[in-house]
C-alpha cells in the first residue's frame, strides 16, 4: 500500500483523502489549523454562530453531477436537510426594493414591473437565463485511468446545453458592471451588477440566476465547519488519519521525485504528495526552489484574487422578519481599508437554529476589496485591533440607522481582515477565490507540474474563478491522476 500525504484539510484535501482511501492508498493529512474545512468554515463568539464560508453551493440539487460527489465523500446525505433561500438577495433603494427571485417567471414579472422601460434587454436576459439553466458542472474522468465507474456527461445532456454555449461569447466580453449598463433604469442596472459583483465576469452573473432558476444552489444545516466535520468523519472511518496544528514547511524532493514533507527540522517519507494549499502560496512557498513552469507563471502573472474583510455581529433581537440577504447604500460614508464603500450587504441568520441566543441573532457582513496592503501597515504599527475596532463600530452605526430596533442591542462582534485568512489558509494575501473578469475563460491549470514526479495540486485556484465544487472537483481530479501513474484502479463511487 503506497504512502500518500496531503496538505491541508480544506474540502479539496478532505475529498483527496476520501478518494484515495477508497482507491486504496494509506492517507495522512496535515493541517495548520486545529479544525477542518480551511476556507469553508464557521466559529462560535459568546453563544453566537458565524458562518464564514458557505453561503451557497452548487449541488445540493439531488442528481446533478456534483451532488453525487458530496454524497460520496459525506459532506451531504439524504438526511441534511438544505435550506434555499428565496428571495436569493434583497436589494433595498430606500423606496423600492428588488429581489432576486429563484422562480424565473417571478422574477421576470417582478423586474418587467420595476422597469417596463428596459422590457427588451429584460426579455432577452430571461431568454438565455432559461437556455442557461440547463449547464451543469460536468465530473469525468481524466484520459487513461482505470475506474470501477465510469463518469462521464451523457450526450443528451450535451445536446441539451448546446443553445447556452453559443451564448457564452457575448456574456465572456463584458464584465458585469458593463453589462448593467445595457439597463435604463438606474437601480435596475445597479441591481444586476451586484449579484456577483461589477468587476466579474457577466457570464457567471447569468449563470449565478440560472443555476438558481434550476432549484439548485443551497445552504446545508449546520453550514461549513458541520459539512467539513462530516467529510472528515468519513475520511477517518475509512482509516485515514488528520495531524492538526502540523503546519508543513515543504515538500522534500529528491531526484526529480516528491518523497515526503518536512515538518520544522523532521522529514516525513511518503509515496505521494498532493498539495491542496493555496497554489499560488503553494509555488512559491512549499519547494526549495519555487516551481517556475509556464502554467505557474501564468498563474503568478494573471491570477486576480478575490480579498474580503468580513465583519460578524451578534444582536440580542429577533430579526426574522428581515431579509436573508440584504443589500443597500449607506447614508454616510463607509470606509473598510481606507477604500470607500458605497455598498453594505448583510446575512441575517435569524431563521437557523443554535445560531444565536433564544431572542438573538447572528449577522455577517463581507466587504470587498483588496485591503492586504492596508491591514498589513496596521499590524506593522501597532493600530491593527483598533482599526477593527472602527470598521466594527462604523458598520453596527450604519446597521442600527437601517434598523433602530437593534439600537444599544449588539452583544458581540469580530472582524477577519486578509491577514486572518492569510494566517489561518496560508493563502497567497489572504484571498479565497479568484475573479474571472471581462474577457476571461473558466481558465484551468495543471494538476501535475511536469518537473516533479509523484507531486499533485487540488483546490480552487486549479479553475478560475473557483468555489466549493472546484475545490471537491480537483481534489478528486488528483486521485485519479495518482491512480493512474500507480496503475491503480480508482474506486471513487458515483
Amino acid at each position: 500500500m503506497k504512502k500518500v500525504i496531503i496538505i491541508g484539510a480544506g474540502i479539496s484535501g478532505l475529498t483527496a483523502g476520501v478518494y484515495a482511501l477508497q482507491s486504496g492508498f494509506d492517507v495522512t493529512i496535515y493541517e495548520s489549523h486545529t479544525i477542518p474545512g480551511g476556507a469553508s468554515t464557521s466559529w462560535r463568539r459568546k453563544g453566537y454562530y458565524f458562518e464564514g464560508g458557505i453561503h451557497w453551493m452548487t449541488g445540493t440539487l439531488p442528481d446533478t453531477p456534483t451532488n453525487k460527489v458530496w454524497k460520496n465523500i459525506g459532506a451531504l446525505s439524504d438526511d441534511i436537510p438544505i435550506h434555499v433561500r428565496d428571495p436569493f438577495l434583497t436589494y433595498d433603494f430606500d423606496s423600492l426594493t428588488i429581489c432576486l427571485y429563484r422562480d424565473i417567471d417571478k422574477l421576470h414579472k417582478h423586474l418587467l414591473s420595476i422597469a417596463p422601460e428596459d422590457k427588451k434587454e429584460i426579455e432577452r436576459l430571461f431568454r438565455d437565463v432559461k437556455k442557461m439553466s440547463k449547464i451543469s458542472m460536468p465530473i469525468m474522468d481524466i484520459k487513461g485511468v482505470k475506474v470501477r465507474e465510469k463518469s462521464g456527461v451523457p450526450l443528451s445532456s450535451i445536446i441539451k446545453m448546446l443553445p447556452a454555449f453559443a451564448l457564452i461569447p457575448f456574456y465572456s466580453k463584458q464584465d458585469s458592471g458593463e453589462f448593467s449598463k445595457r439597463f435604463r433604469d438606474p437601480m435596475l442596472s445597479q441591481f444586476i451588477k451586484t449579484i456577483i459583483g461589477p468587476e466579474n465576469n457577466a457570464l457567471g452573473m447569468v449563470l449565478t440566476i440560472a443555476t438558481l432558476a434550476s432549484g439548485d444552489g443551497g445552504y446545508p444545516e449546520g453550514g461549513s465547519l458541520a459539512m467539513a466535520r462530516r467529510i472528515a468523519d468519513k475520511f477517518e472511518a475509512l482509516g485515514g488519519t488528520i495531524n492538526f496544528g502540523s503546519p508543513v514547511s515543504k515538500v522534500v524532493t529528491r531526484d526529480g521525485k516528491a518523497v515526503g514533507v518536512l515538518q520544522g527540522e523532521n522529514e516525513i517519507p511518503a509515496d505521494a504528495v498532493i498539495v491542496t494549499q493555496d497554489t499560488l502560496a503553494a509555488i512559491d512557498t512549499l519547494f526549495e526552489t519555487p516551481i517556475n513552469e509556464p502554467w505557474a507563471e501564468k498563474m503568478r502573472k494573471e491570477t486576480k484574487p478575490v480579498l474580503n474583510t468580513f465583519v460578524s455581529i451578534g444582536v440580542e433581537e429577533e430579526l426574522s422578519d428581515l431579509p436573508e440577504s440584504l443589500y443597500f447604500n449607506p447614508k454616510v460614508p463607509f470606509y473598510c481599508g481606507g477604500q470607500e464603500q458605497t455598498i453594505v450587504n448583510i446575512n441575517n441568520y435569524a431563521k437557523f437554529k443554535d445560531y444565536a441566543p433564544d431572542g438573538c441573532t447572528a449577522i455577517t457582513s463581507i466587504i470587498g476589496g483588496d485591503t492586504y496592503e492596508f491591514w498589513k501597515q496596521c499590524k506593522q504599527n501597532g493600530t491593527y485591533n483598533e482599526e477593527k475596532e472602527r470598521l466594527a463600530n462604523a458598520l453596527i452605526e450604519i446597521i442600527e440607522n437601517k434598523w433602530p430596533r437593534i439600537k444599544g442591542k449588539i452583544a458581540v462582534w469580530d472582524v477577519a481582515t486578509p491577514l486572518t485568512y492569510e494566517r489561518y489558509l496560508s493563502s497567497y494575501k489572504g484571498s479565497w477565490m479568484s475573479v474571472m473578469g471581462k474577457g476571461s475563460k473558466m481558465e484551468s491549470y495543471p494538476t501535475k507540474p511536469k518537473s516533479i514526479n509523484n507531486l499533485y495540486f487540488a483546490g480552487q485556484r486549479l479553475m478560475v474563478p473557483g468555489g466549493l465544487p472546484v475545490a471537491a472537483e480537483t481534489g478528486r481530479k488528483a486521485v485519479q491522476y495518482l491512480c493512474r501513474d500507480t496503475d491503480t484502479v480508482f474506486q471513487g463511487k458515483m
